[in-house]
C-alpha cells in the first residue's frame, strides 16, 4: 500500500475531518469576503474611470491570490493527521526503511502558484541511525515538491525559463510579481534542471503522438499529392562559457505537410555542442523510427531537406539512405533535397566571379543571377545553369586567381549535387525545396533564447534549457508535463506495515 493510499484511508475514517474542514474554509472565506466587499464598495464610491478599474482588478487579484494561498496551505496541512499514532509507523522509500518521528516539523518555504506557504509534516528517520541517511518527509514526496516548489509552481518556473527572451533575472522578477515567490538564482536553476531532466524522459513519446496526429490530419486533407514527412537538420555556433570558445550546436525538425503542400506542424530537437553530434543522430533517428513504427496509415513521402554540410550529408548517407521500415523491414525511399536557397547563393557567387566589379558588370551579374535562380526551378534546371555559367567562363580570357577559385567552388557545389536539386520535380510532388523550417528553428530555439546580449553557457546549462524549449515549441508542453506527473514512480513512499494499527517492527 502506498503512503498516499494510506492517507486517503485515514481521511475516510477521520470522523471530525468534514466538520473541521468546513469550519476552516468558512473562517478563510469570511475574512476575505469582507475585504472583497470593501474593494467593491471603494470602486463604486469613487466613480468609474480607467484608474478605478485598474485599482479594482489589481486589488481583487491580490486578494484572491491570498485567498488561494491560505486555502492551499490549510488543505495541505490537513492531509496528515495531528495524532502521530494515526500515521504509519514505518515506511519504505527507494528500498530503505524509515521510522516515524513523533511530532511534525515545519517547512516555511514551500512555493505555490499563490505564494509561499508553511507546511507542517511528519518526518521519517532511517532505521539504522549509525548510517548517515537524510530524514524523509513522505507528504512532500507525495505532493511532488521539486526544490521546495509544488508541481504547479515548478511547471510555471520551468516554462518561464523556456520562453523566448527569458533571463534568470527576468524569471525571478516574474515569480515575485505574479506568484509572490522570492527565490535566488541557485534555487531557480535547481528546479529548472530537475524539471528538464524529468520531462526529457517523456519528450519522444509525446512528440511522436503529435506527429501522428498531424499525419492523420494530412491524410484527411484534400489534394492530389501524398502527405509529406520532412526531416531537417542544421547547426549553429554557440559560445561555451568555460573555455571561451564557439562550438556548433545542432537543431533538427520533423515537419508534416498536407496533400497541397501546406505545413501543418513541426516538432523540434536541439542539442548543445558535442563532438561528432552523436546524441543528435541517435535521438533524431529514434524519433523518426518511433513515428514510422506507430503510423498505421499509408506511408507519406519521406524527404530530407538540408544544406550540404558535412554532418547533414553524413546523416543521410549513413542513417537515412540505408534505413528500413522499423515494423515491416521494407527499405525506405528517402528523397534527399539540397536547400534551394543555399544553391541560389552559389549562383550569386558565380555571378560575382564571372562578371567582376564595376557598375555595368554588377548590373549584368544581378540580371544573370536572377535569371539563373528562376531557371534553377525549371525542368533540368541545375544542368542548364551550369551550361550557362560554363559558356560565360569560356568567353573570358583571364580572371584573377581569387575569382577563379570562387567560381570553381560554387560551380562544383552545384555540379556534384545536381541530382539533389531537381526542384521542378519536387514542387510537382509538393515537396519542400527549402530548409527554412530548420533554419528558423536555429534562430527560434537558440538565438532568441541562448544568444541574447551577454549570455554565455555551459553545455549542461544550455542543454537544460534546450530540453524545455523544444518541448514548448513542439506544442506538447502540457501533454509532456501531465504525462510526467501521472507516470508511476518506483520511488513512491509505501507503508511498511500491512495494518497501520499493528505496525511491524524491524528487528534491531
Amino acid at each position: 500500500m502506498s503512503y498516499a493510499t494510506q492517507l486517503a484511508l485515514l481521511l475516510t475514517t477521520w470522523e471530525a475531518f468534514e466538520l473541521e474542514f468546513a469550519t476552516r474554509i468558512r473562517e478563510i472565506t469570511d475574512r476575505h469576503r469582507e475585504r472583497l466587499e470593501e474593494i467593491t464598495l471603494q470602486f463604486l464610491l469613487q466613480g468609474v474611470s480607467p484608474t478605478a478599474a485598474f485599482e479594482l482588478e489589481t486589488a481583487m487579484a491580490e486578494e484572491l491570490r491570498e485567498l488561494g494561498r491560505e486555502w492551499v496551505e490549510m488543505l495541505y496541512n490537513m492531509i496528515e493527521a495531528e495524532d502521530a499514532e494515526s500515521m504509519p509507523h514505518d515506511v519504505t522509500y527507494q528500498g530503505n526503511g524509515y521510522r516515524r518521528l513523533n511530532r511534525k516539523t515545519r517547512n516555511a518555504h514551500v512555493a505555490t502558484l499563490f505564494g509561499t506557504i508553511e507546511l507542517k509534516r511528519y518526518g521519517y528517520r532511517y532505521w539504522h541511525r549509525d548510517v548517515p541517511e537524510k530524514t524523509i518527509f513522505p507528504l512532500e514526496i507525495q505532493l511532488g515538491l521539486v526544490g521546495g516548489a509544488t508541481p504547479a509552481l515548478a511547471e510555471a518556473a520551468a516554462r518561464y525559463m523556456a520562453e523566448t527572451g527569458a533571463t534568470q533575472a527576468a524569471v525571478l522578477a516574474r515569480l515575485k510579481q505574479q506568484h509572490q515567490v522570492s527565490w535566488g538564482a541557485e534555487r531557480l536553476r535547481t528546479v529548472t534542471s530537475e524539471i528538464s531532466q524529468a520531462m526529457e524522459q517523456f519528450r519522444e513519446f509525446y512528440q511522436t503522438q503529435r506527429i501522428l496526429e498531424l499525419l492523420e490530419q494530412a491524410a484527411q486533407s484534400k489534394g492530389r499529392s501524398k502527405p509529406v514527412l520532412a526531416v531537417g537538420r542544421d547547426g549553429i555556433s554557440l559560445r561555451e562559457y568555460r573555455h571561451r570558445c564557439f562550438e556548433v550546436a545542432t537543431a533538427a525538425t520533423l515537419t508534416v505537410y498536407d496533400r497541397r503542400g501546406r505545413r501543418l506542424g513541426t516538432v523540434y530537437l536541439a542539442f548543445a555542442p558535442q563532438l561528432g553530434q552523436q546524441q543528435m543522430t541517435d535521438q533524431l533517428t529514434s524519433l523518426i523510427e518511433s513515428v514510422l513504427r506507430n503510423w498505421e496509415g499509408v506511408l507519406p513521402r519521406l524527404c530530407y531537406v538540408t544544406d550540404a554540410g558535412e554532418s547533414e550529408t553524413k546523416y543521410y548517407r549513413r542513417i537515412l539512405k540505408p534505413m528500413r521500415h522499423p515494423r515491416t523491414g521494407v527499405p525506405l525511399d528517402w528523397q534527399r533535397i539540397v536547400d534551394y536557397y543555399h544553391a541560389s547563393e552559389r549562383i550569386w557567387t558565380m555571378a560575382e566571379a564571372l562578371f567582376g566589379t564595376g557598375e555595368q558588370q554588377e548590373l549584368r551579374a544581378r540580371r544573370w543571377a536572377r535569371r539563373m535562380c528562376r531557371l534553377l526551378k525549371q525542368t533540368n534546371g541545375p544542368c542548364r545553369v551550369l551550361h550557362s555559367a560554363a559558356a560565360i567562363r569560356g568567353r573570358l580570357k583571364k580572371i584573377s586567381a581569387a575569382r577563379e577559385k570562387a567560381y570553381r567552388r560554387a560551380y562544383n557545389y552545384l555540379r556534384v549535387r545536381t541530382k539533389y536539386m531537381q526542384y521542378s520535380e519536387y514542387k510537382g510532388k509538393h515537396l519542400p525545396i527549402g530548409s527554412g523550417v530548420t533554419e528558423a528553428a536555429c534562430k527560434t530555439i537558440f538565438t532568441q533564447r541562448l544568444k541574447l546580449s551577454g549570455m554565455r553557457w555551459s553545455k549542461a546549462g544550455a542543454q537544460t534549457i534546450l530540453n524545455l524549449r523544444v518541448i514548448l515549441l513542439s506544442g506538447v508542453w502540457t501533454s509532456v508535463y501531465r504525462g510526467m506527473l501521472a507516470a508511476p514512480h518506483a520511488a513512491d513512499v509505501r507503508t511498511y506495515a500491512p495494518n497501520p494499527e499493528q505496525p511491524h517492527r524491524i528487528a534491531a
